[in-house]
């Protein structure tokens, strides 16, 4: 396992750990779409809940539940771990709106900062490996959807220059020019993150330098870029 891999097992590891003081509740939700043997499960100990499960739980409406927000929280753990790795099956950006609409931020220190932990250890080791377990684009919307940020992931991204990285920017690109999407691409389940601005603008310049593709010379695409870059900032 490489240094970077083993450095995000151990924040994984560190997120057990901060959340083992959430203790089990009574869950109670949606007895249409859960029956009283998963609510029971739900309410029991939580290395005892089924994957599938899990999995259901993370993709599901917050309607579904009496209190969606300490039910989402206890399970975190568990969903971040199958999401870093690949395991979880549920749409990654998905996860980064359920995270938002739970207030992980507001959690009590200990929790959130383990799991910013995750996050910064889950994107050194997505530019440290390629292939990874789960592709660059999805790892981006969620670390971005997630802590509303964008620029701060790409800025650790430019100062990375490795291979995989490079190899990373090439897997983005390709995805994300698509039919010029770049030109209007949102991020998260409700599309709340406008990515375009910020996006186009590093991969023309940051990383324009790195990577050798023609389609980065598009006169469409440069002069959308021009465009924007010519539009007043907002207050």
């Amino acid at each position: 396992m490489s240094r970077h891999r083993q450095q995000l097992m151990t924040a994984l590891d560190a997120l057990d750990r901060a959340f083992a003081s959430e203790e089990p509740f009574s869950v109670a939700g949606c007895t249409y779409c859960y029956g009283a043997q998963d609510l029971t499960a739900l309410s029991g100990p939580l290395d005892l809940i089924a994957e599938d499960l899990v999995s259901a739980v993370a993709g599901e409406a917050p309607n579904h539940w009496d209190d969606f927000p300490r039910l989402y929280r206890r399970l975190t753990p568990r969903i971040s771990r199958s999401a870093v790795t690949g395991r979880l099956h549920v749409d990654e950006n998905l996860i980064a709106s359920l995270l938002v609409a739970a207030d992980w931020t507001t959690w009590d220190a200990p929790l959130s900062r383990a799991l910013r932990d995750v996050w910064s250890a889950w994107w050194q080791a997505t530019l440290h490996t390629h292939p990874g377990p789960v592709p660059i684009r999805k790892v981006l919307s969620l670390l971005t959807v997630a802590t509303g940020s964008l620029r701060a992931w790409l800025d650790l991204w430019t100062t990375t220059r490795t291979p995989a990285a490079d190899a990373q920017l090439a897997d983005l690109i390709d995805d994300v020019l698509v039919e010029f999407e770049i030109t209007d691409l949102h991020m998260g389940f409700y599309d709340e993150y406008h990515a375009t601005p910020e996006l186009l603008d590093w991969l023309l310049t940051d990383g324009r330098h790195r990577a050798d593709d023609v389609r980065l010379d598009e006169p469409y695409l440069l002069e959308h870029h021009r465009d924007r870059s010519a539009l007043p900032e907002s207050p």
